[in-house]
């Protein structure tokens, strides 16, 4: 189990040559521009302004790697779908995250972030598309529940599920605002990482 109140940001990476070593296991962050990313990892590790939260889509073209005490990392890549982004940086962002997502060695899984008040776009579809196809794992986090009725927010996690041909136990419900779904997020991730964890002591007591 993870110290996420210990998690810290640690650098900045504009191309592949810039991401630090593959020495820790990684989950990532994604999802669409202003879904919410960064609110969701200050929720994550307690921290109000430890993720800077842009007020315009498509701001951020970097990917953030975010410590986790010196166990793991939590990395917050680009946002996509933003339609008023210059072509070349789209570009960029497509190359970094195809460096990401295709060469890191250490990546357990995803968290897939989607705004309840939304339906899944054709983004979002090919991410789910592109983990499953390599069976990396995937949580989908829906962000910003605060904003609908508790009813709602039941019916919209069931349709975004059937959309994404997953179950709804598979979605976790989030609020930065009202820290909704904190212990769900924190727990989920626990799983990924203890998996790992796990199979490295299962290697240690082999040899």
């Amino acid at each position: 189990m993870l110290d996420y109140r210990k998690i810290a940001f640690l650098k900045s990476a504009t191309a592949a040559s810039h991401f630090p070593e593959a020495d820790l296991p990684e989950v990532a962050i994604v999802g669409r521009s202003n879904v919410g990313k960064s609110s969701l990892l200050n929720m994550l590790g307690d921290h109000k302004g430890m993720a800077r939260v842009s007020k315009t889509p498509g701001r951020t073209q970097l990917i953030n790697f975010f410590s986790v005490g010196d166990r793991a990392r939590i990395v917050d890549l680009p946002g996509y779908g933003y339609a008023d982004v210059p072509e070349n940086i789209q570009r960029t962002w497509d190359k970094m995250m195809h460096d990401y997502l295709a060469g890191r060695e250490l990546l357990l899984g995803l968290l897939l972030l989607i705004d309840i008040r939304r339906m899944p776009s054709e983004h979002d579809q090919m991410m789910l598309g592109w983990c499953l196809e390599r069976e990396l794992p995937v949580l989908i986090v829906l962000t910003k529940c605060d904003k609908v009725g508790r009813n709602e927010a039941f019916n919209q996690q069931h349709k975004i599920a059937k959309a994404l041909g997953i179950s709804p136990k598979q979605v976790i419900q989030t609020s930065a605002s009202k820290k909704t779904g904190i212990s769900e997020l924190r727990d989920s991730l626990d799983a990924l990482f203890d998996e790992y964890f796990d199979s490295l002591d299962d290697s240690s007591d082999e040899s």
